[in-house]
């Protein structure tokens, strides 16, 4: 059986969660007795359940890249600003 990342085990509800855990003993059951046919179903299964939780990351990682963006805006206006006030003294001195 194959496990999810962390990231997105951590991003399941609680509900989700034991549905993932019981899934995940039965299939690991199922391995041992060497049934691949049914763990392969069960695998199906936990893919289709974890589906919510992976847009959740994506979501998160969207979020953080606006937050990302916004930054580096806010940055490089900060700086133009600065390089303006800059030339702006130079030119009262003269």
């Amino acid at each position: 059986m194959r496990h999810c990342s962390v990231q997105v085990r951590g991003l399941l509800t609680r509900d989700e969660l034991d549905r993932y855990n019981a899934m995940m003993e039965v299939g690991s059951y199922l391995e041992s007795q060497m049934r691949h046919d049914l763990s392969a179903i069960v695998q199906k299964e936990i893919d289709l359940l974890i589906m919510p939780a992976i847009e959740r990351l994506k979501e998160k990682s969207r979020a953080r890249d606006a937050a990302t963006a916004e930054y580096l805006e806010q940055k490089r206006r900060a700086e133009m600003e600065a390089q303006l006030a800059a030339l702006a003294a130079e030119e009262d001195e003269d």
